[in-house]
């Protein structure tokens, strides 16, 4: 049951991402990838390839820093060209495996990908997803780590 101090030994990333994760295309601009996260009130989308496989991250942060801030006008540059290492889990992975990869790598949105279904992409897993989903405790944890000073 979520919110119970044993939940994280018993969910699967599938019980805790948000489904229904829309990418934005490697060769779609970020315009485009800006207006989609408007739309659909989010800071970050995954980046597809031409075969819809996962390549990348995007965030509203990106565009401002890497586009914006040099004077770059964000409808002339592709989103694929702001994609790097990116960090997923399986969705049959455990909830103590989520929390091991987003704490190992400092990130707060992590892509969940149906690995036995095509290595389909299915959800995202965020901050609030882990609040609504462990316990006080658990999250406490995440973000003494995924915030602790490098």
């Amino acid at each position: 049951m979520p919110g119970t101090p044993g939940a994280a030994g018993q969910l699967r990333a599938q019980d805790i991402m948000t489904g229904g994760a829309h990418c934005v295309g490697a060769h779609e601009t970020l315009h485009a990838a800006a207006r989609m996260m408007r739309d659909m009130d989010v800071g970050c989308l995954p980046i597809c390839g031409d075969n819809n496989r996962l390549i990348g991250m995007i965030t509203d942060r990106d565009i401002v820093v890497r586009c914006c801030a040099d004077g770059i006008d964000p409808a002339e540059v592709q989103a694929g060209t702001l994609d790097g290492p990116v960090h997923w889990i399986d969705a049959a992975a455990s909830a103590r495996e989520v929390l091991n990869t987003m704490e190992q790598h400092r990130i707060k949105r992590l892509p969940v990908i149906d690995v036995r279904a095509g290595h389909r992409l299915v959800g995202m897993i965020t901050e609030a997803d882990l609040a609504k989903n462990l316990s006080d405790a658990q999250v406490a944890e995440f973000a003494g780590r995924v915030y602790a000073d490098a």
